[in-house]
């Protein structure tokens, strides 16, 4: 039946059997010759990439660096979105003097900023292709979490005694919580791509780095090791968020 349950045991059978049929494919495509290696490089040959880039040490200082980078600039898009977000949803004439720019914004190509941002290759230019990728969409996606409070709970506070900003932070935000952690979750997952587009641009340093630099020499086991790290990264991430919303607001799941 639609969105009937399954037991978690069940559930995770699934998820490992989806990884292992895309490896299984990925072996016989490399192994049997379909594919030449030039575009698809054997397993064998990207698990010694790694073996061989933690053995010098490249692959975690880069991972290290990249880790660092999105961090900043999603912290900085967050700590200035968020606030902003709650507002546009809560007042309408926040709401008439931003939306507006943040919807003309957002579908501005974050990669044509790059060579504006870029003159040099200071940290913090990365940092802001990673903010500014970030911030214009959370704010809308933040607002519609603000405005998906039931008018109902809003109008009880009013109807018990509350003020403006009690209410505010006594009702509208905990109500919102939830979807706001689900937003930030999906939020992380653009960061990482324009973590990439940064660092393919302007670097010297990084996985996307790494992988450009992989690209003029052909290594193609050493640009599959990287792409693939980057998803587990963002993957680790995305569970910590789900973790996090599981544990912090168990009750929303009913």
């Amino acid at each position: 039946k639609i969105r009937k349950e399954i037991d978690r045991k069940k559930y995770l059978l699934f998820a490992i059997l989806s990884f292992v049929i895309v490896l299984a494919a990925w072996l016989i495509a490399s192994e049997s010759g379909a594919i030449k290696e030039i575009f698809l490089p054997k397993p064998q040959n990207v698990v010694n990439y790694y073996i061989e880039s933690i053995k010098d040490g490249s692959l975690l200082q880069n991972t290290g660096i990249s880790i660092y980078r999105i961090t900043l600039g999603f912290v900085y898009a967050v700590l200035l979105g968020v606030p902003i977000g709650i507002l546009v949803g809560t007042f309408k004439k926040a709401e008439a003097f931003i939306r507006p720019l943040c919807e003309f914004v957002r579908y501005m190509p974050v990669p044509a900023f790059v060579p504006l941002i870029m003159v040099g290759i200071e940290e913090s230019a990365k940092i802001t292709v990673i903010f500014i990728g970030t911030f214009f969409q959370l704010v809308l996606m933040v607002a519609d979490d603000a405005l998906a409070v039931p008018d109902d709970l809003i109008n009880a506070g009013y109807t018990l005694g509350s003020n403006t900003p009690k209410t505010i932070f006594k009702i509208l935000i905990p109500a919102m919580m939830p979807r706001l952690m689900e937003t930030l979750r999906m939020m992380i997952g653009w960061a990482w791509t324009y973590l990439v587009s940064a660092e393919l641009v302007a670097a010297n340093t990084g996985l996307g780095y790494t992988i450009l630099k992989s690209q003029r020499f052909l290594k193609t086991d050493a640009i599959f090791a990287n792409i693939i790290l980057i998803g587990l990264l963002g993957l680790i991430t995305d569970r910590i968020f789900a973790f996090l919303n599981k544990k912090l607001f168990p009750w929303a799941a009913a």
